[in-house]
């Protein structure tokens, strides 16, 4: 009886405002979805990866096995693992959701990530979105790494407590800046509530955003949360940019 009403409010909902593909707007069976064109045209990340960072390999090479960078400057958290690759096709879904009041896109973007990240999410005892400051908040309206850990947690049954970090200083945006000038920008600017701290203490923590660009930000946020008492950090974003050097 309740689906059924369910299926009906859903029926006339779309009747009205007909779902959109997340990228490009065109209309689609059911919200949260991308058209078949779209959906060609994005890349989905998989195993083979760096055991690490998940930068995708051509061809298996072993388990626990590390790209370049990493084997040069092993990063700050565990492991790391994203839905698609960032790049000229995908760059619509993650603006649009950011920028572009695309919230609707938040419970299919869970979905993904709990397929692309369940290796993480089997041993995740806790997910944490990476903060926003208050004022970068207050302008946005709301934080985009918080609407994904929400539908994430709803997705897996993991956990998730949106208030464990704080930013306490706005940073400047970092799409124009180098590696270099993105951690320091990024250089101690999160903190572990101390009244959160029972939250995440002792427990392995599933930090969540919507991009991994350099790690700037994540590796900043994960050393936040050591300091505050997490006994192991993975991430999960949307998106990864794959840099072909790496």
């Amino acid at each position: 009886m309740v689906n059924g009403v369910r299926r009906i409010g859903r029926a006339a909902l779309n009747a009205v405002l007909p779902p959109r593909c997340l990228k490009c707007g065109a209309v689609v069976d059911q919200p949260g979805l991308l058209c078949p064109s779209c959906w060609a045209s994005v890349t989905f990340l998989a195993p083979p990866c760096c055991a690490a960072c998940g930068y995708p390999f051509e061809f298996a090479m072993g388990e626990g096995a590390l790209c370049g960078a990493c084997s040069r400057d092993r990063p700050l958290y565990d492991r790391a693992r994203a839905v698609l690759r960032y790049d000229e096709a995908s760059r619509d879904i993650i603006l649009g959701f950011k920028h572009g009041d695309r919230t609707d896109g938040a419970s299919a973007l869970g979905r993904w990530m709990a397929r692309a990240g369940a290796e993480l999410l089997a041993e995740a005892e806790v997910i944490v979105p990476v903060p926003l400051h208050w004022l970068r908040l207050f302008t946005r309206r709301y934080n985009q790494a918080a609407l994904l850990a929400l539908a994430l947690s709803r997705s897996s049954g993991v956990p998730v407590a949106v208030d464990v970090l704080r930013r306490r200083r706005a940073t400047p945006p970092q799409g124009r800046m180098s590696a270099t000038a993105r951690r320091r920008n990024v250089e101690g600017a999160f903190v572990v509530k101390p009244e959160r701290r029972d939250r995440i203490a002792d427990r392995r923590v599933l930090l969540v955003d919507d991009v991994l660009t350099t790690g700037a930000t994540v590796n900043a946020c994960t050393r936040a949360l050591r300091r505050g008492g997490a006994a192991a950090v993975d991430i999960l974003t949307v998106a990864q940019v794959v840099r072909p050097s790496q």
